[in-house]
């Protein structure tokens, strides 16, 4: 809460004192900026740029393991036909491009074996692949009459691709007799991530017995960042139920599993790309769901999780349908909107308020912005200006309420001494000279009410803006993750093993900015009698909550700690202005003095204030007078 600036002291001897008080903690804080400085100077030496590992191998996958298949032709054993599928000659896999992916198709299986993304780059310049041969399964597992079960993984379908000028078509057909077959048919748009994926069997009665198809998908997902530990946190499943409430498994922990009913789609999701899989037939009535944390540095640093879908397709028999659709793309709100399926939801912005500034706010003021500027730290720079000046009246009003405060702490002072022993009237006492005075006391608190939601909603902004990824500024490599400034040889619980410049900056300006709004704060908030000392428990907040800052923002997305940075910053100039500048405190006592000749009518919370305050008054004399006459 904002404080205003303490009027001149009667007596050297007073500002004396409290210079004294305050000199350990100056040497304090002096010597923990020598000792930082110092650790940025010989860490720098050592500082490099971390490399960025090989994410995705770009060798040429091998083939089916022959264990699979043959395990396949024992299943069907007796059945020439079956046996003659499964041991057909597999052709080669095939490239399909549109405006916006790369993908290649596998014959053997009928699926998509690699999906790369052309607008998005990894750190070493090597494009986004989201799915590989080695990192994902998905397949049907086919009930046949023998009791046995057989997998499209171990299929060879027959290709075709068909082109027009709006979509390339890629039909995956798997003949088995005349007019019985599955096909597999995928439809790319030519500048699009969504498509679309039919799966139809015809004929096959006689084959597949009445059982549901069983689906199974799975994926290793693959870090894309260039800090997987920290890209975890962002990385989980999510789901959509029929009655519209999007949700998903927790992002932290080792392992989880849930078992969800009646789901409309399930997404794969990354920090910044997802893997959509969309039932466009009909909701699917139970989805076994889990996921398993991979990532370990020394172990498995190529990934962060192993995602697992598995349901029953309501299909019972050799002749059926279903609809699906295919989403492998950015996490990027506009576009997923755009589909009308509640797709951006898995888009963290926040809950309620927070979530609704950011919709509503934040988002379309960032797209107006990156219309005609490209420098997305002058975005947000200038993002942080305009809140400032849009809540700059508020900081007005906050300090010259403050002002008044200041002005008739004489009188209050005396209401204390008066009513020391009797604190509920000494409270109704100082209620009345607040209200004759005009004095609202809880004007200072207006700017950081707004400022939690504001603060809150770009805590959830900034790592979740994928126009950010990658995106540097000044010495920030990524907007979007923490600032490696400096790289530590060593760890530091809860700091990290580096240190964000920025962060450090924003705990700098903090220190100071709360310093200015602390002096003068025992001349405008009278000590109340057994509450404790606000100056103490003041001063000790001004050392702390900078150094507690430091330590969040040190792990978090360097746009923020910009954010915060510039934003104290401007609330620092812009106070200072106000208290130097605008308030005029001759004009605020005469102000004063017109309102207690015409004081302002009580608002109706301050009148019921009031009653319960004589209310309690009154019970508590009526509870002494029973006290003296048990006597």
């Amino acid at each position: 809460m904002a404080k205003n600036k303490p009027s001149k002291p009667a007596g050297k001897s007073k500002g004396k004192q409290q210079q004294e008080a305050r000199k350990p903690s100056f040497r304090s804080l002096l010597i923990n900026y020598i000792l930082i400085t110092a650790a940025f100077y010989f860490a720098m030496k050592s500082c490099q740029k971390q490399k960025p590992q090989d994410k995705q191998t770009a060798k040429t996958e091998q083939t089916t393991d022959s264990t699979s298949t043959n395990a396949a032709i024992q299943s069907v054993s007796g059945d020439s036909v079956w046996t003659a599928v499964l041991t057909r000659q597999a052709k080669p896999v095939f490239t399909v491009e549109n405006q916006v992916a790369r993908y290649v198709f596998s014959p053997k299986g009928g699926d998509i074996q690699r999906v790369e993304l052309k607008n998005y780059k990894l750190a070493d310049g090597s494009p986004v692949v989201l799915l590989t041969r080695d990192n994902h399964d998905f397949h049907l597992e086919l009930p046949l009459r023998n009791g046995q079960t057989l997998s499209t993984r171990d299929l060879t379908f027959e290709p075709e691709t068909v082109k027009t000028d709006s979509n390339t078509v890629v039909r995956m057909h798997l003949p088995v007799e005349a007019g019985k077959g599955l096909t597999l048919t995928y439809t790319i748009p030519n500048d699009d991530y969504l498509l679309d994926f039919r799966m139809e069997s015809a004929g096959m009665d006689s084959d597949l017995a009445p059982k549901p198809v069983h689906l199974h998908w799975e994926v290793k997902a693959l870090a894309h960042e260039s800090n997987p530990k920290y890209e975890n946190q962002f990385t989980a499943i999510k789901y959509k139920t029929a009655d519209g409430d999007v949700d998903g498994l927790s992002s932290f922990g080792d392992k989880k599993e849930e078992t969800v009913d009646n789901v409309e789609w399930v997404d794969f999701k990354q920090w910044f790309f997802s893997s959509f899989l969309i039932n466009k037939t009909k909701p699917w009535k139970e989805v076994k769901l889990a996921q398993t944390k991979l990532y370990d540095k020394e172990k498995d640093s190529l990934h962060t999780k192993h995602f697992l879908m598995e349901t029953d397709l309501d299909t019972k028999g050799g002749t059926w349908a279903y609809d699906f659709q295919w989403l492998h793309g950015p996490n990027d709100y506009n576009l997923l909107k755009s589909y009308g399926m509640d797709l951006e939801k898995v888009i963290p912005l926040g809950w309620g308020i927070f979530g609704w500034i950011n919709k509503y706010a934040f988002i379309p003021l960032f797209n107006w912005l990156k219309g005609f500027i490209s420098n997305y730290g002058l975005i947000i720079i200038l993002i942080t200006l305009i809140v400032r000046l849009v809540t700059a009246p508020l900081y007005h009003k906050t300090y010259i309420s403050q002002a008044k405060t200041k002005i008739i702490k004489p009188e209050m002072d005396e209401i204390n001494k008066k009513y020391k022993d009797n604190p509920m009237k000494r409270q109704q006492e100082v209620m009345k000279l607040q209200s004759k005075a005009g004095v609202n006391p809880l004007s200072g608190c207006l700017p950081s009410l707004l400022f939690i939601p504001i603060f809150y909603a770009l805590f959830r902004f900034f790592p979740a803006e994928i126009d950010l990824r990658q995106k540097g500024f000044l010495w920030i490599d990524d907007l979007s993750a923490y600032e490696s400034f400096v790289k530590l040889p060593f760890h530091i619980p809860l700091l990290g093993n580096h240190i964000s410049l920025f962060a450090l900056l924003a705990a700098v300006v903090m220190f100071f900015y709360m310093k200015m709004n602390q002096s003068g704060q025992s001349m405008s908030m009278p000590t109340q009698e057994g509450m404790p000392d606000m100056s103490k428990l003041m001063k000790w907040m001004l050392y702390f909550s900078p150094v507690m800052m430091f330590f969040f923002f040190n792990n978090y997305a360097s746009g923020l700690s910009l954010y915060y940075f510039v934003s104290t910053l401007l609330s620092l100039i812009i106070v200072y202005i106000i208290k130097e500048y605008v308030i005029d405190e001759e004009k605020v006592r005469a102000q004063i003095e017109e309102n207690k000749k015409k004081p302002k009518k009580q608002s109706k919370f301050q009148q019921r204030l009031q009653k319960m305050m004589e209310e309690a008054e009154r019970q508590k004399q009526l509870k002494e007078q029973a006290k003296r006459k048990k006597k």
